[in-house]
C-alpha cells in the first residue's frame, strides 16, 4: 500500500474544526449549538458586494491577471492610503484568501528547515502553513496574566539562530484579541532590521480595534525590505467564503518571488474580486456600526466570563476573539464533553480548545478561545450554557 507523506502525517487537525463531528451529532439529537469556536460572523455581507456579483454581465468567467485584476488593485491603493499605508497597485498581489497570502509569503521567503518565531498563542493554521512550506515554527510565549502582550524582546533574541528568517505577528491578534502598541511594533522592527529578518504581519482584523488605533507595519519607516503584510476581506466585510486576500510589500524581490507562486496557481477567484472591488465603494462610516456591534458583544462576553467562579478573561483590544482561563483539567476534553454529554435547556456551546493555538506542548490545557461572532442574545444564552457546564463538569479543578 502506498504511504502517506511525512508532511501528510505531520499536518495538524484544525483545533477550530476538529470537533465538528461532535457538534453535528449534538444537532441531530436536537440540541442547539452556539458556535463560538470559529470566526464566522453573523453580520450580513454588504449588499453592494452581493449586487455586484448578481449584476455582473460577464459572458466568460476567465482568468484574471495572476496578481489580481488591475482595477481592483488600483482601487485598493486608495483603501490602504485611507488607513495610512502608501503603496502602489504593483506592490499588491491578490490571493485566494489571507491563507494563500501567508503561504505564499512563507514559500517565497523561507527555505525548508528555516525557522519563524511567532508569539504564542497564535492562529492555529500558521502550523499548517509552516508544514506545507517545510518551515519550523518557534514559539515565544505570551502570558494571559499580561493580557497576552508582546513577550520581552530578549525572549526573541534568545531564539534567533542561523536558520531564523522571520517573525510572524497577527495584529489585532487571533486568538487573543491583543492589539500591539506602536512601541511594541517599533521594537519588532528594530530586531528584524538588526538580524536581517522578515516581519510578517497578518492584519486581517484591522478595522476592529477597541482600545487604540492599529499601526500597520507598513507605516513604519526604515525597514521597507523587511516588512510584509498579509490581508483579507473575510472578516472586514463578513465575507469569509469569498476567499479573497492580499499580500502587500514594498520589497520588490519578495513581490517577484510571490508572483511566480501566484502564476503557478493561475489567478484569484473572479467573482470574489468583483465583490471585493465593489466593497471599496462602501461609505466611510460603514465600519462604525459594525465595530460598535462587536464592542457590545465583547463587553457582554468578557463581563459574563469574569463573573463566573474560577474564570479569568483579559479584555481584548481588537478582533472578535477572547481567550479565557477556565477551572478545568483539559480544554480538549472539556470542549468535546460540552458537545457529547452536556446541554442546558436544550442548548450547548462549542468552543475552541487553546492547546491548538500553542506551539509549546502542554500549554493551553486550561484555556479556550471564544469568538464573539453571534448577536448579544445568542452570546448571553451561550454564556448561560457555559456557566452551568462549569458547575457540573467532572474535570473541574
Amino acid at each position: 500500500m502506498p504511504q502517506i507523506s511525512e508532511r501528510g502525517f505531520a499536518m495538524p487537525a484544525s483545533p477550530i474544526r476538529k470537533l465538528v463531528p461532535f457538534a453535528e451529532a449534538a444537532k441531530k439529537r436536537g440540541t442547539r449549538v452556539f458556535h463560538l469556536n470559529i470566526g464566522q460572523p453573523d453580520i450580513a455581507t454588504p449588499q453592494i458586494m452581493m449586487d455586484a456579483i448578481r449584476n455582473s454581465d460577464i459572458k466568460v468567467v476567465e482568468y484574471s491577471h495572476s496578481a489580481g485584476n488591475e482595477s481592483y488593485r488600483r482601487k485598493l491603493t486608495g483603501y490602504y492610503k485611507s488607513v495610512g499605508v502608501d503603496v502602489t497597485h504593483n506592490q499588491i498581489i491578490i490571493t485566494t484568501g489571507g491563507s494563500e497570502a501567508i503561504l505564499f509569503g512563507f514559500m517565497a521567503c523561507l527555505d525548508p528547515g528555516d525557522e519563524v518565531i511567532i508569539p504564542e498563542p497564535f492562529y492555529a493554521n500558521y502550523n499548517g502553513f509552516a508544514i506545507s512550506a517545510g518551515v519550523k515554527v518557534v514559539p515565544v510565549t505570551s502570558s494571559i496574566e499580561t493580557g497576552y502582550g508582546l513577550p520581552p524582546i530578549q525572549d526573541f533574541e534568545k531564539l534567533i539562530t542561523e536558520r531564523t528568517k522571520a517573525i510572524v505577528i497577527c495584529n489585532p491578534n487571533n486568538p487573543t484579541g491583543y492589539l500591539y502598541s506602536r512601541k511594541e511594533l517599533e521594537l519588532l522592527k528594530e530586531i528584524v532590521v538588526k538580524h536581517n529578518l522578515y516581519l510578517f504581519s497578518d492584519e486581517a482584523y484591522r478595522e476592529f480595534c477597541y482600545t487604540g488605533e492599529l499601526l500597520s507595519v507598513l507605516q513604519m519607516e526604515g525597514a521597507d525590505e523587511n516588512l510584509v503584510v498579509m490581508d483579507t476581506i473575510s472578516k472586514r466585510y463578513s465575507a469569509c467564503g469569498a476567499r479573497l486576500g492580499a499580500l502587500v510589500t514594498k520589497n520588490q524581490s519578495v513581490l517577484d518571488a510571490v508572483m511566480k507562486f501566484a502564476q503557478a496557481r493561475l489567478s484569484p477567484p473572479t467573482f470574489a474580486q468583483i465583490a471585493g472591488e465593489a466593497a471599496l465603494d462602501l461609505p466611510a462610516d460603514y465600519f462604525t456600526e459594525t465595530k460598535a456591534e462587536y464592542l457590545r458583544r465583547r463587553d457582554l462576553l468578557v463581563s459574563r466570563l469574569n463573573k463566573m467562579e474560577g474564570v479569568f478573561c483579559p479584555n481584548p483590544g481588537g478582533a472578535f476573539y477572547a481567550m479565557a482561563k477556565l477551572p478545568i483539567d483539559d480544554s480538549d476534553a472539556f470542549c468535546q464533553w460540552l458537545l457529547e454529554e452536556f446541554e442546558f435547556n436544550g442548548q450547548t456551546v462549542m468552543l475552541a480548545p487553546a492547546t491548538g493555538f500553542y506551539g509549546t506542548p502542554g500549554l493551553g490545557k486550561q484555556e479556550v478561545r471564544l469568538a464573539y461572532v453571534l448577536n448579544v442574545e445568542a452570546l448571553d444564552a451561550a454564556m448561560n450554557c457555559l456557566e452551568q457546564a462549569l458547575k457540573v463538569y467532572p474535570g473541574r479543578q
